[in-house]
């Protein structure tokens, strides 16, 4: 199994487990810890931004999607899901994840993985030699 597909098999899952706890009927977890389902929301759009990424899904499609999607979750959660209600809250803590891995991801020069990024430098020096972008 090559990385690429792992990476896309991790991403799919990560992506499947998010919206289980976005669009659950019931919210999941223990009653009583305060804030945790704030902790839970920035964990699962954080972690749909950093597995995209790691599957070679850009960051400039993908985060905005996120943020759209954050704001549909909730609309949903209010209107269609019993069991469920939306909360401004929850949508500012999806942005938190969101806007802290790409925050990371551009610290870390926004090109994925170390082994992509050697890939990417590997490809422009060798499309110096040749002329031109493939």
């Amino acid at each position: 199994m090559t990385d690429r597909v792992r990476d896309r098999g991790v991403f799919a899952l990560v992506l499947v487990g998010h919206l289980l706890v976005l669009y659950w009927p019931r919210a999941a977890g223990p009653d009583g810890v305060p804030h945790l389902d704030k902790v839970v929301h920035a964990l699962v759009f954080g972690a749909v931004l950093w597995a995209g990424r790691r599957a070679g899904v850009a960051a400039w499609l993908l985060a905005p999607a996120l943020v759209a999607h954050a704001v549909l979750s909730e609309a949903l959660q209010a209107w269609l899901l019993p069991g469920r209600s939306g909360d401004l809250a929850d949508v500012a803590a999806d942005l938190a994840g969101v806007a802290f891995v790409a925050v990371v991801e551009g610290l870390r020069g926004g090109r994925g993985s170390r082994r992509e990024r050697a890939s990417w430098r590997d490809e422009r020096a060798g499309s110096g030699a040749s002329g031109g972008e493939s």
